[in-house]
């Protein structure tokens, strides 16, 4: 890892630059087409007050090389807090520098600070290099759970009491 490397909190001047790592997720990802975010929406919602999540960005020197992209959550078995990572995105040419390592033990740390009971994140199955990292670290595989989702009109429709 390069001594020039360090995180920091985003700011809303960063606005752009998370943009740009959520489009370069999602191509990775191949769900480019699923992308609606706008500088000004992540503006109003991640630096407002009372914001549900927050960004670090990793730097090496002054170029942003890696974001991550988290949320506290609740376990009510634990009767804590948890910290959930939404995304984790290393930019490919500076991968295997240590630097997704770094952002993830920064977030440990954090959760530990921040009294959280366990720090999770979900993965796509087919993502085995992420996969392997993750293992590699100690973290395991919550198997029998699956994630379901209402979103887009699924969403306005159950949530106004309308059948989809």
């Amino acid at each position: 890892m390069s001594s020039k490397f360090a995180i920091r909190s985003a700011t809303p001047d960063d606005a752009g630059v998370i943009l740009s790592f959520i489009r370069a997720l999602a191509d990775y990802e191949n769900l480019s087409d699923q992308v609606t975010a706008t500088e000004d929406r992540l503006r109003s919602s991640l630096f407002k007050k009372g914001a549900t999540a927050e960004v670090l960005l990793a730097h090496e020197g002054k170029i942003p090389v890696a974001i991550s992209i988290f949320f506290h959550n609740y376990s009510t078995f634990l009767g804590k807090p948890g910290l959930y990572l939404e995304d984790l995105f290393v930019k490919p040419e500076y991968r295997k520098r240590g630097y997704g390592k770094a952002l993830l033990l920064h977030l440990a740390r954090l959760a530990n600070q921040r009294g959280c009971g366990r720090f999770e994140w979900s993965v796509l199955d087919w993502n085995t290099p992420s996969i392997g990292f993750y293992k590699a670290l100690g973290a395991r595989r919550m198997d029998g759970w699956t994630v379901f989702r209402l979103d887009g009109d699924a969403l306005k429709s159950f949530g106004t009491g309308v059948e989809a």
